[in-house]
């Protein structure tokens, strides 16, 4: 009878790692969250780390920052470079689609990681993977 239950429970065990794996949207996390998507890309972000093709390149980066409205509004600032545009969510909140930010033109980017607190995506750039971990600023 001993022997039952702790078979029961591993199997209970495992049913639930194997559907709530399923159920993170983004490869890095979080988990989970009682803050909307949309509420935790709303705001100010500076680079923590960059990434291009797999090699840092953080320092090209200094004083990068993008900023996410909840109504749709971004804009991205870097030294004297500046631009405005407009974001929205793709694939089922899994990608973040940007339009007209100045030069930028329009892309989409993969969110790895989004936390209150951390924001990771990349995108491709012709054959170029450029990877952002952001932080609020």
């Amino acid at each position: 009878m001993k022997f039952r239950k702790i078979i029961l429970v591993f199997l209970f065990a495992g049913i639930v790692i194997t559907t709530t794996q399923s159920c993170q949207k983004y490869p890095d996390g979080p988990f989970i969250s009682f803050r909307s998507r949309t509420e935790r890309v709303a705001q100010t972000w500076k680079v923590s780390s960059y990434q291009k093709n797999g090699t840092d390149n953080t320092s090209l980066y200094g004083g990068y920052t993008e900023s996410y409205s909840k109504g749709g509004a971004y804009s991205y600032s870097w030294g004297i470079l500046s631009g405005t545009g407009t974001w929205g969510w793709a694939d089922n909140q899994r990608d973040i689609q940007l339009n007209g930010a100045g030069n930028q033109g329009t892309y989409t980017m993969v969110i790895l990681k989004l936390e209150q607190a951390e924001f990771w995506y990349y995108y491709m750039d012709g054959s170029d993977k450029k990877e952002f971990h952001m932080v609020p600023n």
